[in-house]
């Protein structure tokens, strides 16, 4: 996620005060598992820092990590955009959100047979868990997270889809560089573009 446990906890602080300032926010109770999302990313960071300073390894830190990286952002996104969505895009957005339940399922247990492991790697670390089917899995993440957002049919939320597709490319191919870790600055941008979609939904009637 992040170069140092320092920048992790940084990082980490100031996305979950983004996601404070998102669910202070909130006008409708449907916006809300969507504008906690930077919540979950600040927490996410947070423990990050706790697997630095263990030195990687399979402890508790390394596994709580693994369970919010994996099946729970599948189900809690698309999850959050459904809830958002306006009614003519939750049909295809139930389609998007079962995909994420399925590969959530399947992801939780990888990680409830198999040992997670991190390992420090420079300014990256590098976490292991051994999945059946990885492709499937991978398409099935990529479908529930990038997917629900281009699929929303809410213009903020698309745009949001499109940078975070491009956006963790560009990290997910410095991450395999091993030159930097910079997921941590990727959620960052996204919990801001979170913040300006909480500010800008109507009211509810």
């Amino acid at each position: 996620m992040c170069w140092s446990a320092t920048a992790d906890l940084v990082a980490g602080a100031g996305v979950t005060a983004v996601g404070l300032a998102c669910v202070t926010r909130v006008r409708g109770v449907r916006d809300l598992p969507l504008a906690a999302l930077p919540l979950l990313l600040g927490a996410h960071q947070i423990v990050e820092a706790m697997v630095w300073d263990a030195g990687g390894g399979s402890g508790p830190a390394t596994v709580v990590w693994a369970v919010i990286a994996l099946p729970l952002l599948a189900v809690w996104v698309p999850a959050g955009v459904w809830c958002a969505a306006p009614p003519r895009a939750r049909r295809r957005l139930g389609a998007v959100l079962a995909v994420g339940v399925v590969t959530a399922a399947g992801l939780a247990y990888g990680l409830a047979v198999g040992p997670v492991t991190a390992e420090i790697r420079g300014h990256t670390i590098g976490y292991v868990t051994d999945l059946s089917h990885p492709v499937l899995l991978i398409a099935g993440y990529l479908l529930a997270t990038v997917g629900s957002l281009l699929l929303s049919g809410d213009r903020r939320l698309l745009t949001l889809g499109v940078f975070v597709a491009v956006g963790a490319l560009v990290c997910w191919a410095l991450w395999r560089l091993e030159f930097v870790s910079t997921w941590c600055a990727f959620a960052a941008v996204c919990s801001v573009l979170l913040l300006g979609w909480v500010r800008a939904r109507p009211a509810p009637r």
